[in-house]
């Protein structure tokens, strides 16, 4: 394959919400491609679902893109934040580190217990939507709902004050960039966003109260060291990245997604019993949270996927839009149905060692969102036309500037 004949990748889309026709193009005919990252680095693409899952769930396929020969992601001198070196918490992202890790957070994250916090959850949303209704109609889903309410439960879940919430969203969209930060402003967000979480650790460690915080700093001050504070501030930088990006944005996808087509949230606006099987669907046809598809992942040892003999050295991305559409897997993938069987096994969350300890919470937050405007705004409507709504750009991660509604 000659250098003009890989293809750029993030790939451009016909419309904020359709996915780009090459994934659906290079998974029936090169479900194992290179493609040209914005770094001008070459990674391999992979776009069927049993191979998706492969890369995510297969331990020979690390995370460690610090690496000697790991491709960039980023324009940034570093490559973007999956390249980024944590020599000191490295210990915790794969292996038996990174088990221990999951052993000491994963009782916070049960569906049990984040049934829990679903009438907290609850409340804040009504709170958040009783202010949208008193500006009036129309109004902004994206900024009224969808990033105060993650955020929210987040610092709350983690013990830090919720006013703070725009420094997060500072931060973690410069530590997300592909091609709109320059390496000073990343460097700069990661030594103001480290100090923030130290002190905040600092301050739960003299002043503990009933949050997760407050339990992990016990844990990192007990004699068998458990969690160094590296590790913990790591941890907590991550879970407020983590609750500001991906669940704020996939609210207002949801939302997009739901009223494009609007017999979708109309059928839950008439059987409120759809709402899981509705939230599932969603998560399953989203092209638009990551721009680069799922987390990236280094190749340890030779492997053949799809009968391509992929070497080790190789930077793989899972594409979870091309694997959560695959006629191999999912009947009819396209058509989108709050009533199938198997939705629940997309890749959205990832798999294996490294599923998302956070998707109960997510679940969650989903849920009420979307509970809470068809009970209580079976009215809604798209303000624009779908086909007039726009993507973020120039990072990892994607999601929809704006979504503009009335009632």
């Amino acid at each position: 394959m000659t250098a003009d004949a890989i293809p750029e990748f993030p790939f451009d889309r016909p419309t904020a919400l359709e996915p780009p026709p090459q994934l659906a193009e290079l998974r029936e005919k090169c479900p194992v491609a290179h493609v040209r990252l914005p770094s001008g680095d070459v990674a391999t693409l992979v776009t069927r679902y049993d191979d998706a899952r492969a890369v995510l769930a297969d331990p020979r396929f690390s995370r460690n893109l610090a690496r000697e020969g790991a491709a960039r992601l980023a324009t940034t001198e570093d490559g973007g934040l999956f390249n980024r070196r944590r020599d000191e918490t490295m210990d915790i992202s794969e292996g038996q580190g990174h088990m221990r890790w999951r052993r000491l957070l994963s009782r916070w994250f049960t569906a049990r217990k984040m049934e829990v916090w679903r009438p907290r959850v609850q409340a804040m949303a009504d709170d958040l939507l009783d202010s949208m209704l008193a500006k009036g109609s129309p109004g902004n889903l994206a900024t009224g709902l969808g990033l105060p309410l993650p955020v929210r439960v987040i610092c709350a879940l983690v013990g830090a004050p919720p006013e703070d919430q725009d420094k997060f969203a500072r931060w973690s969209t410069t530590m997300l960039t592909l091609t709109r930060n320059t390496q000073e402003e990343v460097d700069q967000a990661y030594q103001e966003f480290t100090a923030y979480v130290s002190d905040l650790i600092d301050h739960n460690r003299e002043n503990p109260g009933d949050d997760l915080l407050s339990e992990l700093t016990q844990i990192t001050d007990a004699e068998d060291g458990r969690l160094s504070k590296p590790e913990l501030i790591s941890t907590v930088r991550g879970l407020l990245l983590a609750g500001h990006e991906t669940t704020s944005n996939m609210i207002s996808i949801m939302m997009a997604m739901l009223l494009a087509d609007r017999q979708r949230f109309e059928a839950v606006v008439d059987d409120l019993d759809l709402v899981p099987g509705t939230v599932e669907e969603v998560l399953r046809l989203d092209s638009t949270l990551s721009a680069i598809g799922g987390v990236p992942r280094y190749l340890t040892e030779e492997i053949t996927l799809s009968d391509v003999d992929v070497p080790a050295g190789a930077t793989l991305i899972p594409s979870i839009a091309a694997a959560n559409r695959d006629p191999g897997k999912f009947a009819d993938p396209d058509r989108f149905d709050a009533r199938r069987q198997n939705s629940n096994q997309h890749l959205t969350f990832g798999a294996g060692p490294h599923y998302c300890l956070g998707q109960p919470l997510a679940r969650v937050e989903l849920q009420v969102v979307l509970d809470t405007l068809a009970r209580r705004l079976p009215g809604l409507r798209l303000r624009d036309a779908p086909e007039d709504l726009r993507m973020r750009t120039g990072g990892m991660t994607g999601g929809l500037q704006d979504v503009w509604v009335t009632w």
